[in-house]
């Protein structure tokens, strides 16, 4: 039985920064895969909410698409720590690809992480205008 750490405001991961190798697609638009990575650097350990376990990052991406080209992001994201495990966030932000010259988008995602240990979580992404399944590392 998992133990929640939610109410616990530090209790969770301390990095600076994730990055995450991952697979992509866009279920929400025209079809397209690919890969990619992300990298979120840690802004703040305690959050925007004080006692409970949330914590604050600014992410920026990068993505090859089959029907796209490239695309890259920059968000914000807000992290919430459940369990020793599990984990969810929410990521708003702005995306720019290269498919017929260049186009600006907004961006947004929420997620949820399986952590493996301290330093590793399968994370999966769903979001607009890519959705991803990737590996976090922790550093």
């Amino acid at each position: 039985m998992a133990e929640s750490t939610i109410k616990s405001d530090m209790d969770h991961p301390l990095y600076s920064l994730e990055l995450e190798p991952h697979i992509t697609g866009t279920p929400f638009q025209e079809g397209g895969i690919g890969g990619g990575l992300a990298g979120t650097f840690v802004i703040k350990d305690d959050g925007f909410i004080g006692r409970l376990n949330d914590s604050i990052g600014v992410g920026f991406g990068a993505n090859w698409l089959s029907n796209r080209d490239f695309l890259f992001s920059a968000a914000m994201q807000w992290n919430f720590w459940f369990t020793e495990h599990w984990s969810a966030f929410g990521e708003p932000g702005l995306a720019i690809d290269t498919h017929d010259g260049t186009n600006f988008w907004p961006a947004f995602g929420a997620g949820g992480r399986y952590a493996f240990s301290h330093s590793t979580a399968l994370t999966l992404r769903l979001g607009f205008p890519v959705s991803s399944l990737g590996l976090s590392l922790f550093f």
